[in-house]
């Protein structure tokens, strides 16, 4: 890719669609049109940096969307490929020449001797997807607050940075080229991450016991992984999953969070444990599901009894202090989980350019879905912050990459691997690593999941899986049961946490136009071939 091939695509809009609560009005705008009104809604654009700003203010009309539409981008064949809502379901690809709808966030469009990309900041104000429709692009501003029309009364809202640009690419086109780009878009998507110089790796109990574990078995999974770690001066995470808290059972995993279950006692005291077999603590918890009778009835989510209202401020208070809480007892890492799914009601996947089901809105009508997640986000990275030690680092789940780069270490960037069933790990983990690869160090550490060892997989596969992703630059976690592998595989896996302990660059899918798969990898150890 020429460093110096780089070019703005960024323009005013030739068309706007607004929708409100109570009707639907189009605009075809001049090509220097800073503004646009209909009734009190006013839109405008403002070019700043690189960027266009598009801010909307309204009285007294709910606004719902805006459609902004640029005509003649494109121009011969293509591929294209988009990104998701949240985590990556094994469903990342490029693909064919075809108009496109529902592609969250960011795209891009490889054509013969350039990769166009289209775009907005990170940490918008509106739930943000785009459009390919024959030549022209459309981008869909979702400034709704549940499924209601947000009511900012004279507010200005600015609802995204879009970014759009062309990227020549060197005569030989190669993938390397494309990826290269889209990398470097990331980057211009985000210039804030909060992961620099932060190498995450370790262990999590997850994927051999599936929430069955103790005190007992969490300290001998911690001794197991400093064995597998001795000698390594950066100490690894033994990150304690689903099944700790009070509440736990077969059909629940909410809260409450202060208190573990009788099967794993004083928190406190156990991380203490932890830390003296010489690993870093670290703890999962879901944030916003929390049944406990003693939760007042105004913190609850219209669309869910049993789900938090991110928009109330004592819930927010509430959730910081359980980051404290687990702060204070000594963990050291906090995996955050479920929370998409807890205020859409739904799966990344299912949410297409609906975003969720049912009439509901937050209890403050005043904000955006998207404000009140960021928001959110915020108050768990700020909780997460230490003054009388080392910051508490933070790992989100089933998170909204897009409104929480900059506001978290790593982020689980694709859907469950598994240590029951390879063909789960290969199309959900390997899918997740080459295209979310992109939001590696841009965004956050990209975490595409753990290698899952037991006995129900063919240790062969996992130990390919194993070696991309210690060499991948990426959080790099296993669950293992410890006593089950034999002498010669420690040896490889004590190999593996050897490079995942340092800093890499980020590997390249080389095939990662080809497949959904990527078998051939660029890592900074030389070119690997896998058979997956």
């Amino acid at each position: 890719m020429k460093t110096e091939g780089k070019r703005n695509l960024l323009r005013q809009p030739d068309e706007i669609r607004l929708m409100t609560g109570s009707a639907q009005t189009e605009q075809e705008t001049a090509p220097d049109a800073a503004a646009f009104r209909a009734g009190d809604v006013t839109v405008e654009f403002a070019e700043a940096d690189g960027s266009l700003a598009v801010f909307v203010q309204a009285q007294n009309t709910p606004v719902r969307e805006l459609v902004l539409t640029w005509k003649a981008m494109f121009g011969g064949a293509g591929e294209v490929l988009g990104d998701t809502w949240e985590r990556g379901y094994g469903d990342l690809e490029w693909k064919k020449e075809a108009d496109h709808i529902g592609m969250p966030w960011y795209f891009f469009r490889h054509e013969a001797g350039k990769c166009l990309a289209f775009g907005v900041k990170v940490r918008p104000s509106a739930m943000c997807w785009w459009e390919k429709d024959g030549a022209d692009v459309k981008l869909h501003l979702d400034v709704r607050c549940g499924t209601y029309g947000v009511k900012l009364g004279g507010r200005k809202l600015e609802a995204a940075r879009v970014v759009m640009a062309s990227y020549v690419l060197e005569e030989a086109d190669t993938p390397v080229e494309v990826f290269e780009a889209c990398r470097a878009f990331c980057s211009e998507m985000c210039d804030d991450p909060d992961c620099r110089d932060t190498v995450i790796y370790g262990g999590n109990n997850w994927y051999y016991a599936y929430g069955k574990s103790s005190a007992r078995e969490i300290l001998g999974d911690s001794a197991y992984l400093a064995e597998m770690t001795e000698g390594i001066e950066n100490r690894p995470f033994m990150v304690m999953d689903d099944g700790w808290q009070i509440d736990h059972s077969d059909s629940y995993n909410g809260g409450p969070w202060r208190v573990g279950n009788a099967d794993y006692g004083d928190m406190g005291e156990l991380a203490a444990q932890m830390r003296a077999k010489n690993v870093r603590p670290g703890i999962w918890f879901r944030p916003l599901y929390d049944h406990s009778a003693d939760i007042p009835a105004e913190w609850r989510l219209e669309r869910n009894a049993e789900v938090f209202d991110i928009s109330v401020p004592e819930v927010l208070e509430h959730i910081a202090q359980d980051i404290r809480q687990l702060g204070d007892w000594g963990y050291e890492l906090i995996k955050h989980d479920f929370s998409t799914y807890d205020i859409f009601g739904c799966w990344g996947f299912e949410m297409g350019t609906r975003l969720t089901n049912g009439s509901w809105r937050f209890h403050d009508h005043t904000k955006t879905t998207a404000e009140l997640i960021v928001r959110f986000y915020e108050v768990i990275h700020e909780a997460a912050k230490r003054e009388d030690r080392q910051d508490v680092l933070i790992l989100g789940c089933n998170c909204i990459g897009h409104l929480g780069a900059g506001l978290m270490q790593g982020n689980r960037t694709g859907d469950d691997t598994s240590g029951v069933e390879w063909e789960r790990t290969r199309k959900m983990g390997i899918n997740t690593l080459a295209f979310r690869m992109l939001q590696q160090g841009t965004f956050y550490g990209a975490d595409a999941d753990c290698v899952g060892i037991t006995e129900h997989i063919d240790w062969n596969k996992n130990r390919q899986w194993m070696e991309v992703l210690a060499e991948s630059g990426t959080p790099f976690f296993v669950s293992v049961k410890p006593g089950f592998l034999n002498e010669s595989q420690k040896e490889e896996l004590k190999e593996a946490y050897r490079k995942a302990s340092q800093p890499h660059p980020a590997a390249v899918p080389l095939d990662w136009m080809e497949t959904k798969t990527p078998e051939k990898w660029q890592t900074y150890a030389g070119r690997r071939e896998y058979n997956f």
